[in-house]
């Protein structure tokens, strides 16, 4: 499926401008005035060009759930997105906590097409924190996982998580940690603080969050292991990664994109939309993330990708399931959040955004710069597009967006994975696939 494609003019990580061209699924030629016989050219004047991009959050929820989504839904949404690759959760049914499903869910970003489908293994059989799941059979199987978590649970047991903390020691893995005390957080709905207070919800208190991470630094160092926190969202979590990175722990962490744009105060008018576990926190937080990830101290932006269908969302607060879906909206919100702001620059996206969650979670092929010889892996994006973000922008099988309504700017135009379009001019493509598997075939 791959083909040859003349891009030309496109601005490289917002600088530069340079003709890309693309021959067998590789950057051929890098330059000003390319030509190539039988390529299909493609305006890209002025257009940011930016690697691939790779999600090291995303929930895809099949197998099991696919009232939500599917492997073939979310990588559409993925694509539409400008991601070129995606780490998948585990929290499937059955969960993926062997070789066998993480395989499958491998098999079925492969038949898909859209970007690739990094499988994420389970810490614990079921992600019941009881015992260890099958890390090695994972990490030795086709899937090739590298990346092991129990996100939407908390590895709360400290020596379940340092036996697994040892346990990938052996092959570079990394424990990915959703970080909550679930005793601190029983029937907890909203950031605790002023304003569930006001709106009588029971409270999140920060140091749910911040005390598993303490916890964690100090057993990852002890082990000599590699640690990630997962959607970090406090000011005391950024300071804490900070302290943990001047030791030398091998500690990274992502911030999802809704907590570098949105607070706590969108839930006063109780619309489930906004109900995400982390809670949305507050402005004074918002800006202590941002800080953060402009200094390096968070890694990445990870999307935190969590459809549900509509009856889960549109119900009163305390029954709405937790979850917003990201994968379209992410470029966009960290362009308003961190581009427009000046706290990052088109490079500094690349790197968060690309290049370190793909070296977080050792996939290789992606999160290569755009370069000649490197796989034809990237994203071209106007950022001068200016427009407000609606259903039509939704590809995947769910619609719980906190950014409906909301104006956005920039707009994905093209996306480019494994050296073919996913994307053409801002519309998806509909790619050549099995009968099973085909766009609109499962509900």
């Amino acid at each position: 499926m791959t083909e040859n494609l003349l891009f030309r003019g496109a601005k490289i990580l917002g600088a530069d401008s340079a003709d890309i061209l693309v021959q067998d699924g590789r950057i051929a030629e890098l330059g000003s005035g390319l030509s190539a016989a039988g390529a299909r050219v493609v305006d890209a004047e002025g257009l940011v060009a930016l690697p691939g991009l790779v999600d090291l959050h995303t929930h895809l929820r099949e197998p099991g759930y696919e009232a939500s989504e599917t492997v073939l839904s979310g990588t559409r949404a993925a694509a539409a997105g400008g991601f070129t690759a995606v780490f998948a959760m585990p929290n499937t049914s059955p969960v993926a906590d062997s070789a066998g499903v993480v395989e499958q869910e491998l098999a079925l970003g492969e038949a898909a097409g859209y970007a690739t489908v990094q499988p994420i293994g389970a810490v614990t059989v079921g992600q019941k924190g009881e015992r260890l799941a099958e890390l090695g059979a994972m990490a030795s199987s086709r899937a090739n996982v590298r990346v092991f978590s129990d996100d939407g649970f908390c590895v709360w047991d400290p020596l379940i998580m340092r036996r697994a903390l040892e346990y990938v020691k052996a092959f570079d893995g990394v424990i990915a940690q959703h970080a909550q005390d679930p005793r601190l957080t029983e029937g907890a709905q909203l950031n605790e603080g002023a304003v569930s207070a006001e709106l009588g919800l029971a409270g999140w208190p920060a140091v749910a969050e911040e005390s598993i991470i303490a916890r964690d630094i100090l057993l990852a160092e002890h082990v000599g292991s590699r640690l990630h926190v997962c959607h970090l969202s406090t000011a005391g979590s950024v300071e804490l990664i900070r302290w943990a990175k001047k030791r030398g722990v091998a500690v990274t962490a992502e911030v999802t994109p809704h907590h570098l744009l949105l607070t706590d105060e969108l839930a006063r008018g109780y619309d489930a939309r906004f109900k995400v576990n982390p809670p949305l926190r507050t402005a004074e937080d918002v800006l202590a993330v941002r800080a953060g990830l402009a200094d390096g101290t968070i890694d990445i932006v990870a999307t935190d990708h969590a459809p549900h269908p509509s009856e889960a969302k549109t119900c009163e607060w305390q029954a709405a399931a937790n979850g917003m879906v990201g994968l379209e909206s992410a470029l966009r919100v960290v362009h308003q959040a961190m581009v427009q702001t000046g706290l990052l620059d088109w490079a500094d996206v690349a790197r968060v955004m690309s290049s370190a969650p793909a070296r977080i979670g050792s996939l290789a092929g992606h999160g290569t710069p755009i370069a000649v010889g490197q796989p034809a892996e990237f994203t071209l994006y106007d950022a001068d597009a200016q427009g407000v973000f609606a259903e039509t922008d939704l590809h995947g099988a769910s619609t719980n967006s906190p950014y409906l309504g909301r104006e956005l700017p920039g707009r994905v135009l093209w996306t480019v994975h494994r050296g073919y379009t996913t994307v053409e001019d801002g519309a998806l493509r509909e790619l050549q696939l099995p009968a099973h598997l085909a766009p609109g075939a499962r509900a």
